[in-house]
């Protein structure tokens, strides 16, 4: 009987965490999605990064187009094929590709250029359409 009970128990469990990742999985938007890698022109300053991570919060905050967003440091890479030497990454999804142009030309982007852009010294940009699998 108690084996009975822990094995439901463990099966529940795994079920509801199962589809709770499921639920995290599809919040991304698909449509369009910009993706956006930033290297510090002194990438150890715990200053720069305060001001970096400050801005992109209130950038953030404050855009009108992006519908999800996500910002995220390297960890150490462990693998030949990753790329480590970005400073921070972005990536934002959009319900189109309209709303990624009105979203390069709104004020809180363009805010957080002026205020960052001083920041780093190498951006590199990858925006993609969702495909249907």
């Amino acid at each position: 009987m108690k084996k009975t009970v822990c094995i439901l128990t463990l099966l529940f469990i795994t079920i509801t965490a199962y589809s709770q990742q499921d639920k995290t999985m599809r919040s991304l938007d698909s449509h369009f999605v910009h993706t956006v890698y930033f290297w510090l022109n002194n990438p150890d300053s715990e200053e720069d990064q305060k001001q970096f991570e400050k801005a992109m919060k209130k950038f953030m905050k404050k855009s009108n187009h992006a519908n999800t967003h996500y910002v995220g440091k390297p960890p150490k890479a462990t693998r030949d094929v990753v790329d480590d030497s970005f400073t921070y990454a972005l990536i934002v999804s959009f319900k189109s590709a309209k709303q990624q142009e009105k979203y390069q030309n709104e004020k809180a982007h363009l805010a957080f250029i002026e205020e960052a852009g001083s920041l780093w010294n190498k951006v590199i940009v990858y925006d993609s359409q969702g495909i249907k699998l």
